[in-house]
């Protein structure tokens, strides 16, 4: 099963990909450019292929609430804003019903739930950047303290 995720900062699909690599049952992880149902320009996002068997839908939303500051309200939020793209009326059911969950014991969060149309991949120099680059200079300030708060709770 897919799902595509979108953040409010530019520049680090490389370590929302790290992220949901490391967790079991992601099958896959491809960092690119999303555009929903409505959506007239393309934003940065990554595609999550999963087994609902090993990981379930909630706990990758709940991943993803972890991982990004997804409580604030910014200038940025009309374009880079923090977003669930499903593929289905059930996954979007799913999505919205634990993300209102969540929202209710945390008003400030912001994401939405959206309707997928389009996924456009990066360019393959930005492909599995931190498996391939665990010792270049953002991946260990950004992406390594990351890994680390999140891993004793998620991974």
């Amino acid at each position: 099963m897919k799902l595509v995720l979108r953040w409010l900062l530019p520049r680090f699909r490389e370590c929302t990909e790290a992220v949901f690599q490391a967790l079991n049952g992601v099958n896959s992880v491809e960092p690119g450019f999303v555009k929903g149902v409505g959506d007239s320009t393309f934003y940065e996002a990554v595609l999550v292929n999963y087994s609902p068997k090993t990981i379930s839908l909630a706990r990758l939303i709940e991943v993803h609430l972890a991982a990004h500051k997804s409580r604030s309200n910014s200038s940025w939020r009309d374009k880079f804003r923090y977003a669930i793209y499903t593929f289905c009326q059930e996954q979007a059911e799913k999505a919205q019903l634990f993300l209102n969950r969540c929202k209710a014991e945390d008003p400030k969060i912001v994401n939405q739930v959206l309707a997928f149309k389009t996924f456009q991949a990066s360019r393959k120099l930005i492909q599995n950047y931190y498996r391939r680059n665990p010792q270049k200079p953002f991946c260990v300030k950004y992406i390594d303290p990351k890994l680390k708060v999140l891993q004793p709770i998620f991974i």
